[in-house]
């Protein structure tokens, strides 16, 4: 059988077939949240993708994990919101920046304007499902081992022994990053230099204790608290005396020590649900592609949890690059649109770093750090200053660089009101999308790479723009020949003169 999109014979059941010129299109490895959802948006457009986990078996503990506006935004764009909902629990948006707390600021532009918490384990079980329902295969208990890459693709060395030939390969292998560390790509930043432990676990003391004994510490500890779960679990946080190999887990010994150094007094915590630790390590890689082989997710960034921007971060990494990913192999991105991958996703996390360093630093019990804090403390509670931060932190106000244009160029657009019902449902295919005002747009030759609505009463003051498969608005106007031209910046050239698919 052959593709309809390469014209080369589809993969077997043996994925150790190399008789075709490449066995999968795209080798992810990592099965975090990342890679599964990286999987899904590649699916989108029947590109063969083939996930390395080196896990046997999903997490099990219940880390609870916060989706924030653009990621819960993303999900709804896919179609995928409802199926997380009923997993989560809503949280108001705000009260995010170091913790320091204030109110949701008011004039947040989001149908979504809430914080999704959600266990872990969960979010990945479904994003992997998703994957895997659109065709995606996934492999655990392997891993990356070694790679070569040449003009026409990746020969990948699994750990087993097995060598799998892809046209491209993505590492969303964490912090660790095997697929980082082989390809020769730096990750300068500054190492841990505090750490932190965090858990679920029973406590043996009444609440009114544990009450009054917080109140006094979080005064000047604010990377401290125990807060109650229920049944007697309490979520625990608590300074370490040093740094540790993140390798290695903490024991419960290890927390009464910490807490006691803290609080004097260990609160009689026992049976624990799930323990970790982690420190303040931030870096950036270098860059984020080298020929055929990308990194997303952790393996391209790191920065302290304070935010909880990590796993939020990686997502919206992965529906930047699939798209243009995708259409580098269906044979129709410009010749530069693979370069707007790093281009645009590593200046944001390049601003995530260096929010969450300045979070890190107003956590600090010195009093530099606390003046610093109080002063910040009274400007947020200008509500522009407060809904700049939390714009940041949620990743709404994140404006890539087009060019020169309207305010709104660049920006994501919010989940408005349409004759259909709401956008972001026509955007669940992960294609383009013309929004037309005006009645007299059109797409053109490129109709199967971009939607077109014609809806004079759509909630916007502009008459027509162009939306990416990620939500960005990449044009503004009424002009066809000017739409034309950003057209073909953006989905290539239209069908009928474009190159033949499956050239990359």
């Amino acid at each position: 059988m052959r593709s309809p999109f390469t014209g080369e014979p589809s993969p077997s059941d043996d994925v150790n077939d190399l008789r075709s010129p490449s066995s999968f299109d795209v080798i992810i490895a990592g099965c975090g949240p990342t890679g599964a959802m990286l999987a899904a948006e590649l699916r989108l457009h029947d590109v063969r993708v083939l996930v390395i986990e080196q896990e046997t078996e999903p997490k099990s503990f219940v880390r609870i994990v916060g989706l924030h506006m653009r990621s819960i935004e993303l999900m709804a764009m896919r179609g995928l919101l409802e199926r997380i909902l009923p997993h989560g629990r809503r949280r108001p948006a705000g009260g995010f920046f170091a913790a320091i707390d204030k109110p949701v600021p008011t004039g947040l532009d989001s149908a979504h304007a809430y914080l999704l918490g959600i266990p872990q384990p969960v979010i990945e079980r479904l994003l992997e499902e998703r994957a895997a329902e659109l065709g995606a295969q996934v492999r655990r208990g392997c891993a990356v081992a070694g790679f070569e890459q040449d003009e026409e693709g990746v020969t990948v060395e699994l750990s087993d022994g097995r060598r799998l030939r892809s046209r491209y390969l993505v590492g969303c292998d964490g912090a660790r990053s095997t697929v980082r560390k082989l390809l020769g790509v730096g990750f300068p930043g500054e190492p841990s230099r505090t750490e932190t432990l965090m858990g679920e676990m029973h406590v043996g003391v009444p609440p009114e204790e544990i009450a009054a004994t917080m109140a006094g510490i979080r005064e000047t500890h604010r990377s401290f608290w125990l807060r109650p779960f229920g049944g007697g679990v309490y979520s625990v946080l608590v300074p370490a005396a040093g740094v540790a190999d993140r390798a290695e887990p903490p024991t419960i010994e290890d927390f009464r020590q910490a807490l006691r150094a803290i609080a004097g007094t260990d609160f009689g915590v026992h049976s624990p649900r799930w323990l970790s630790r982690f420190g303040d390590a931030t870096r950036l890689a270098e860059r984020y592609r080298t020929g055929r082989v990308l990194l997303a997710g952790d393996a391209a960034h790191i920065h302290p949890p304070i935010g909880g921007q990590g796993l939020n971060l990686g997502v919206q990494d992965a529906v930047n690059l699939g798209w243009k990913l995708a259409a580098q192999i269906r044979g129709w991105a410009p010749d530069t649109l693979l370069d707007t991958y790093e281009a645009e996703r590593r200046p944001v996390a390049a601003d995530v770093l260096d929010n969450t360093r300045a979070q890190q630093e107003l956590l600090s019990p010195e009093p530099g750090a606390q003046a610093v804090r109080r002063l910040l403390t009274e400007l947020m509670d200008f509500d522009e200053v407060n809904r700049h931060l939390i714009e940041k932190i949620t990743a709404v106000g994140v404006r890539y660089d087009f060019g020169e244009g309207p305010g709104l160029l660049g920006r994501r657009l919010p989940d408005i009101e349409v004759k259909q019902g709401r956008l972001y449902d026509l955007l669940h295919r992960g294609r383009g999308l013309l929004l037309d005002r005006t009645g007299h747009l059109t797409t053109g030759g490129w109709s199967d790479r971009v939607g077109h609505l014609a809806d004079p009463t759509a909630a916007l003051d502009v008459p027509g723009l162009l939306l990416r498969p990620d939500g960005h608005v990449a044009w503004i106007g009424d002009d066809q020949r000017d739409l034309d031209h950003h057209l073909r910046r953006w989905f290539g050239t239209p069908t009928g003169s474009r190159r033949p698919e499956g050239r990359s």
